[in-house]
């Protein structure tokens, strides 16, 4: 992968055969979508994040002039992503895993209001503007459910870094979230749904393999 000009990866793991499979997509300057990898682990830890990331870059992953790296939030992957690439990286949460923990302590009605209203606040294009009405919505929280207005707060910024770059107005849609891999791993389920018994590590490999490549043709 040395000759893909890859500029942001997405990271997230799919549950298979009561294991976590741990994919990294890339995303490259033209905006061509590739698999870059995957590996078995029991759940989404720290240290098989960080394997598959090495992994990625001895096959030529250059993140050398920085990479932007958009994931849920896990703090799994957080810390991996900050020991394998350091200075280098800028991350992006997902704003819809965002805004979905927040709404999920919340009543019924509450729910439907305050998610338009965090919609409205993440599609605001100026860095300012967002984070304002981001801290608005945090006060009003606080007076129905402190529980929601701490979620809010927890990793704020994170959800704004396409924001601070200026660039949330061209490309908040396709990577302020997971959207990219999220779809392919819908794909991938698609394409594995029959299959109901899994005899070994193998044939997992085999079957998230072809059918990754497989979804690459789609994206």
């Amino acid at each position: 992968i040395s000759n893909k000009d890859i500029i942001a990866i997405e990271i997230d793991g799919k549950t298979l055969a009561k294991q976590e499979i741990l994919i990294v997509l890339g995303i490259t300057m033209k905006g061509e979508k590739m698999t870059l990898g995957f590996a078995q682990s029991h759940t989404e830890n720290n240290r098989a994040i960080k394997q598959l990331l090495k992994q990625i870059i001895n096959r030529g992953l250059d993140y050398s002039k920085g990479i932007l790296v958009i994931s849920d939030g896990s703090k799994a992957i957080k810390k991996a992503i900050k020991e394998v690439f350091g200075k280098y990286h800028l991350h992006q949460r997902c704003q819809w895993h965002k805004r979905e923990d927040i709404v999920s302590y919340l009543s019924k009605e509450d729910e439907v209001t305050y998610r338009k209203k965090l919609q409205r606040a993440y599609r605001e294009p100026e860095y300012d503007k967002a984070r304002e009405k981001l801290l608005n919505i945090r006060d009003e929280l606080r007076q129905i459910n402190i529980s929601a207005a701490r979620s809010l707060e927890e990793g704020l910024e994170e959800t704004l870094t396409l924001h601070k770059l200026g660039l949330a107005e061209e490309f908040g849609a396709s990577l302020g979230t997971t959207n990219c891999i999220e779809s392919l791993n819908s794909q991938l389920g698609r394409y594995i749904r029959k299959v109901t018994r899994w005899q070994n590590s193998g044939q997992i490999f085999r079957w998230v393999a072809c059918g990754l490549l497989e979804s690459e043709r789609r994206m």
